[in-house]
């Protein structure tokens, strides 16, 4: 299939196919960088919707697809929050909330930025800007999209009113550098900015990052900061949990679709109600059970745009979750990021583990088994059969050690490659023992997992 199919598209077609820490936060000084940072711990989840007027609004003047002015009506906005609150009566959401849906003078637009704003006074909700529809860095400069977020958050502050002020930024993809402008120039410390493993989909790829939150680091947004130095004070979130064995594919694969997960375009959109929902659950088991032993909190998150609808779909996960863990906090975007980085100063303890088998749905082999390790130097994919109790082998390493630089030039591709990445694009890219890779690579494996080593 074409890369540039969008979600939208395939739902269609595929029917029939099936600053330094230091000064940034002086009250922690270099000392943040210690081993022994205080861990979080809980389940918490969260739950972005998007109000647009086009489709892909890449810059604020030039948009690609739809025109979904239709699909974003009050109705549809109070039909989201409603089936929100069925799902969960006490949490919290962040909607955010596209450059033309702001200075849109229609009366439709005016009554949904006012609904907006009375769901911020009324349930503590977080109202927010998403500039680029996902993808400004692939479509406009950094200066334009600095430019373009400075006045977006202005008038985001002038339509909730009170002197409000949004926590975080709901990106898709951000650079490094306005991540950076979002700490430094705007007091944002949180921006949804990156979508992680995204290749061959929609209108941008990224995969080579960390799926949990981290400090990016000025060289490139899918870098976490190794120290001082290149230390962004604004903590990166991905914008979609997904099911690790698809996620391991290049775009629609084998007739795939790599995005699977707790998306409800790819999962119940694609694979009916009983299976698509029964994979956003084991989806989000794999956060919230082995997760939570492995890492102490287990974090699920989805952006949902109002134009899809899937409102009982949503309100059958938040209630399925709350159900069987009754301790998880359905928070904003930007209250979870900022208890992050309350727990976490720095990158120096990170140390993500995940575990999970296939769940059995199309791109989920259940016979397989993916661990993941992910931290400040590197990340590491292992893919094993467990039915037949076969060595694992080594599908990605990607170094966060070794220098790295950003596109300058307006493209797709932000993607962060390096020894070897789960996407099988490069020759390079092939399942490898680990014993079979370079010795350097094996004494940072084996140094921070001694357990790994087979003697």
């Amino acid at each position: 299939m074409s890369r540039d199919w969008n979600r939208r598209r395939f739902l269609g077609g595929a029917a029939g196919v099936s600053a330094t820490l230091a000064l940034a936060r002086p009250e922690l000084g270099l000392a943040a960088f210690a081993e022994n940072s205080s861990p979080l711990r809980g389940r918490f989840l969260t739950h972005v919707s998007v109000v647009r007027v086009n489709q892909i609004e890449v810059t604020p003047t030039r948009s690609i697809g739809e025109d979904e002015s239709g699909d974003n009506s009050t109705d549809h906005i109070r039909s989201r929050r409603e089936a929100f609150a069925r799902g969960c009566p006490d949490g919290k959401m962040t909607w955010a909330i596209s450059w033309l849906a702001l200075k849109d003078s229609r009366k439709e637009y005016q009554d949904a930025r006012r609904l907006l704003a009375s769901y911020h006074d009324r349930y503590g909700d977080e109202i927010t800007f998403i500039p680029g529809g996902y993808f400004a860095p692939m479509y406009d400069t950094r200066e334009r999209i600095r430019q373009t977020i400075h006045d977006a958050l202005g008038m985001v502050s002038n339509t909730v009113g009170g002197g409000y002020r949004p926590q975080c930024l709901v990106a898709g993809f951000m650079d490094a550098e306005n991540q950076r402008f979002l700490a430094t120039e705007e007091g944002i410390h949180v921006c949804q900015g990156q979508i992680w493993s995204q290749h061959g989909i929609d209108n941008g790829d990224g995969d080579g990052g960390i799926c949990y939150p981290y400090y990016p680091s000025r060289e490139h947004y899918l870098k976490p900061a190794q120290g001082p130095a290149d230390f962004i004070d604004c903590v990166c979130l991905d914008g979609w949990t997904c099911d690790f064995l698809s996620a391991r594919r290049e775009g629609f694969q084998g007739g795939f679709n790599s995005r699977l997960g707790v998306g409800p375009i790819e999962s119940v959109g694609n694979l009916g109600k009983v299976v698509g929902r029964k994979e956003m659950m084991d989806t989000t088991a794999v956060h919230f059970d082995r997760g939570v032993a492995l890492n102490n909190f287990g974090w699920v998150t989805a952006i949902w745009e109002v134009s899809i609808g899937h409102d009982e779909d949503l309100t059958y996960w938040l209630q399925a979750v709350r159900d069987r863990w009754p301790d998880t906090r359905v928070m904003t975007e930007g209250a979870f990021g900022m208890e992050w980085r309350k727990h976490t100063p720095s990158n120096a303890s990170l140390n993500y583990r995940f575990d999970a088998k296939g769940t059995g749905a199309p791109g989920s082999e259940a016979n397989l088994e993916i661990e993941w390790y992910m931290n400040r130097e590197f990340r590491l994919a292992l893919l094993r059969d467990w039915t037949k109790n076969s060595p694992p082998v080594a599908i990605d390493f990607t170094r966060y050690d070794l220098k790295a630089e950003e596109p300058h030039d307006l493209q797709r591709e932000w993607s962060l490659m390096n020894v070897l990445n789960q996407k099988g694009t490069r020759s390079q890219d092939k399942p490898t023992p680990l014993q079979q890779l370079n010795a350097d690579v094996q004494q940072l494996v084996y140094m921070r997992y001694p357990h790994l080593k087979i003697e």
